[in-house]
């Protein structure tokens, strides 16, 4: 069963209820976790020689899947093409590597903090099927994004910023601005 983290804890004159947040364990010190991030980038570089990201992965299963069901479209697909080897069969990415790894440790990390459960985040305006659906939303626009701008936000803010890239960086300031300037028009579906 789905759960929010937000559970009812009185009702007020009016008979709406206030919401806290159900005890959870603190998170990870940011300035510490940062600076893991930034170990993490740096060995990136120097074992495989290129730095992180993700969307690079998902673009690596479909050209797979693409492979398998329709070799020679596959082949014939610019976009598909270079995440094929010269034969035309699928190549493990190592961002697929990584994405796997960053799911497992996403897991491992919720497990070893008590945070592992079903839940959907939402606040207490929303209904769950709502939330979702904001979120495919949002996911698909970052997707859209992702393909536009060549590279995730993880690739182009790490990787890019790492590398002083002057488009990473302009990416970067423009996700800020666009995330403040959105917060005011979705706050009440979290307050």
């Amino acid at each position: 069963m789905t759960t929010s983290v937000f559970e009812p804890r009185s009702r007020g004159a009016l008979g709406e209820r206030s919401y806290a947040r159900s005890s959870a364990k603190p998170y990870a010190n940011p300035y510490l976790s940062g600076f893991a991030l930034g170990i993490v980038l740096l060995a990136a570089f120097v074992i495989m020689g290129r730095g992180l990201g993700a969307s690079g992965a998902f673009a690596s299963a479909a050209a797979a899947v693409s492979a398998t069901a329709a070799p020679e479209a596959a082949r014939a697909n610019d976009y598909f093409a270079r995440y094929l080897s010269p034969a035309g069969s699928p190549t493990i990415d190592w961002l697929v590597i990584e994405l796997i790894g960053v799911t497992i440790g996403g897991f491992a990390s919720a497990f070893f903090a008590g945070r592992l459960r079903r839940a959907v985040e939402r606040g207490p305006r929303i209904s769950d099927a709502a939330r979702l659906r904001l979120a495919f939303l949002g996911g698909s626009v970052m997707g859209v994004g992702a393909v536009l701008a060549r590279g995730c936000t993880s690739g182009q803010a790490l990787t890019g910023g790492a590398l002083l890239s002057v488009g990473s960086w302009l990416f970067m300031g423009a996700a800020f601005a666009a995330g403040y300037a959105v917060a005011p028009l979705v706050r009440r579906a979290w307050t």
